[in-house]
């Protein structure tokens, strides 16, 4: 199938590993020219050398570093992404997950810092291009979340909580700015070889003193494919839904988690 992606301007945040660097690898492996975001300098600029070997340089691939957290620093990054693009069609609004802990443990300025970065970095990042993606013949915005805000994940209380608000208003826009024919989906991983679920496993392993592998094989039990996701294996049905092939899905909350999800909608 061709996903009519070659062409199109796309900015990926949260992009320097992880599930945003796999969602960035694939759109330029689809002939996106691909802006990429992270705090760490280093860790995205070698992101971007990866990027550009595994395509041999056939698309650009331009770095924008800045932390989401920061109040202006969303617009800033949008900016400097569509400038260097000369235009933006696609959005991949991604941010760091807060840290594992029991409720009892977190603190006001905790839940005041994953506000700011589960749910303001995606508003702000959307508020910031929408000027531009209203000027795209094929406008799309995702938002990576977690399956959490289906069926909450113990000792991951903030993610759970903030994520199910990220959803919702990715619902609202794509009816509010449906008639614009800009799409707005959410995409709902489960657990998946990252860097992130790897820390994850890490705090359970120090809390139930136990080790990361036997975190692993519990949790691998409650999928029903028995296993974790390679990052490719998110990447593809994410790069599906921002792509024109998928022009007649917008409001989607698409869970990709192995059937770790219980539920029935």
């Amino acid at each position: 199938m061709d996903l009519e992606l070659k062409g199109k301007k796309a900015l990926v945040t949260g992009a320097s590993r992880g599930l945003g660097f796999a969602v960035a690898l694939a759109l330029a492996q689809e002939g996106c020219a691909v802006a990429i975001n992270g705090r760490d300098y280093n860790r995205l600029e070698e992101a971007a050398e990866r990027i550009r070997e595994a395509v041999n340089n056939r698309v650009p691939v331009i770095p924008v570093t800045g932390d989401l957290a920061a109040p202006d620093m969303p617009a800033l990054v949008v900016r400097k992404a569509a400038e260097a693009l000369k235009g933006l069609d696609l959005l991949v609004t991604n941010t760091g997950g807060p840290p594992a802990d029991a409720f009892k443990n977190i603190t006001d300025a905790q839940w005041d810092d994953a506000i700011s970065t589960l749910l303001m970095a995606h508003v702000r990042l959307i508020r910031a291009a929408l000027p531009f993606l209203e000027q795209s013949a094929a406008p799309s915005v995702l938002a990576i979340t977690s399956y959490s805000v289906k069926q909450p994940i113990p000792g991951l209380v903030l993610s759970n909580s903030v994520r199910a608000a990220t959803v919702n208003l990715v619902k609202t826009l794509a009816l509010e700015l449906g008639p614009s024919g800009i799409r707005f989906n959410a995409i709902l991983p489960g657990w998946t070889k990252t860097e992130r679920v790897t820390e994850i496993m890490e705090s359970r392993a120090k809390n139930n003193h136990t080790t990361v592998n036997d975190e692993i094989k519990k949790q691998t039990r409650e999928i029903a494919l028995g296993r974790m996701a390679e990052p490719e294996e998110f990447a593809k049905p994410a790069v599906f839904l921002l792509s024109p092939a998928a022009s007649y899905i917008t409001g989607a909350m698409l869970t990709v988690d192995g059937g770790a999800y219980k539920g029935v909608c």
